[in-house]
This record gives C-alpha cells, structure tokens and sequence, in this order.
C-alpha cells in the first residue's frame, strides 16, 4: 500500500467468533500505520457491552490508551453506536428500543476517508452477527467496499471457524487481505497444532496466514515480533 491523496484504503477487522483478538490487533494495525507515517483511523461503529465510550470495557478507550499519537484524542469519535448490554448489535440497541440506521455508520465512514488513510474499522464478533433487522456484519464489509483481515484463534477449533468465515466472504465475492492467528492461551497453543492449524487452512482455501500473534504484556510497546504478521499482510 502506497501513501497517496486518494480515498482511503479501508480494512476492516472480522473475527471467525467473538473474543479472538479483533481489538488487539486493531491496535497493531494503528500502530503499525503510524510508524509508517500515514494518517490512519480507527473505528468501532458498533460497541456493546459498555456504557460509553470511555468506560473500562470499550475498544475505543482501549485503542485511545496504547496509542501515542491518540493519548489526548477523545475515543468518542471512534465510535458511532454503543449499548450496555454485551449482545450482537440488534439484540443490544432493541433493549434499548433503539434502531441501528447503517446509513449513519456510511455517513461516518465516508467523512472519515476523506481525512485519514488507512481506516481501521473493527467488526462486532463474527461475520453473521445481526446489525439490525436486515443486515448481518458480513454486509457491512460490502456496503463500504472495506478489505476484511480475518483474525482467528491459533488453537482447537480454528479450522473449521476459519475456513467457515472464508467460505462465507468468498460466496459474496470478497476475499479476505489477510488472515491472522491470535494465541492468548498460558501455557500458549503448541507449536505442533498451530502448525497443523495453518496447513489445513491454507489447503483448503486459497488464503494464507501470516503468523502468529501471541500474548502481548505491554500494550503500548507490544514489541517488533507482534508487528511481523502485519507486515506480511501488506507485502502478500
């Protein structure tokens, strides 16, 4: 990817199930950006399971905190909708006999690739979590013409979600930039399975993955190995 004045490139941030790692590697990717020297932005436009933007648990804060250039920034423009309770985005904003008007969510989108570039938009949970009545997390990527990176966990179970979330992108036409392993695991998933989990992904679809992030224990300066998938996405 080369800096340019065009439209902004936008990635968009999918995981193949809730809690795999989408918001951590979100934040490789903003810190990776900025230490290329480019502009970029990071977006949840659908946060559940907190009660504002600056609350403990929200992506934004979490983002807002380990990103330097972001220290003083307010992590409310990152967000365009935010309900308490912890539900795919519909259940969530109909607790709270809310509607979710993705216009809205394209509106911002748009304003913001006019002024940054990359955009890092981070998905809610998997790709077939309902956004409202009518459209599920899979539609947004089309609607906004993003680059999915799927994250997915390194260990049991990985094959069958990943080349699932794959085999859906790839029914609508989309084929993922990128694909990421994540290991938060202690003792970390053994070398042998990763292994082994790698192989039988990239032999039944025509993604590769670019390595495996482990446990980061300092946000704000994961280190350079954290930042060597990353780096292989962009050079595939």
């Amino acid at each position: 990817m080369e800096k340019s004045n065009k439209k902004a490139d936008i990635f968009f941030v999918a995981g193949t199930d809730t809690g795999v790692g989408k918001t951590v590697f979100s934040l490789l990717l903003m810190q990776f950006f900025y230490a290329k020297g480019y502009d970029p932005f990071y977006l949840k436009p659908l946060q559940t399971g907190c009660k504002d933007p600056y609350d403990t648990d929200s992506d934004a804060a979490f983002i807002y905190r380990n990103v330097k250039p972001l220290e003083k920034k307010d992590p409310a423009d990152s967000m365009v909708y935010c309900f308490k309770n912890p539900k795919a985005p519909y259940f969530a904003a109909r607790d709270r006999k809310k509607n979710i008007d993705f216009k809205r969510i394209e509106n911002v989108v748009e304003e913001k690739s006019r002024f940054c570039n990359p955009l890092i938009i981070e998905a809610a949970g998997g790709l077939f979590v309902p956004v409202n009545e009518k459209l599920l997390i899979i539609d947004m990527i089309k609607r906004i013409k993003a680059q999915p990176i799927l994250v997915a966990r390194a260990g049991l179970g990985t094959i069958n979600h990943t080349l699932l979330s794959i085999e859906a992108l790839s029914h609508r036409g989309i084929k993922p930039a990128g694909l990421v392993f994540m290991d938060v695991s202690d003792p970390p998933v053994s070398k042998e399975m990763v292994t082994e989990n790698m192989e039988a992904v990239e032999k039944f679809s025509d993604v590769k993955v670019s390595g495996v992030i482990g446990k980061i224990h300092d946000f704000s300066n994961p280190g350079k190995k954290c930042f060597e998938s990353v780096e292989r996405i962009f050079k595939m």
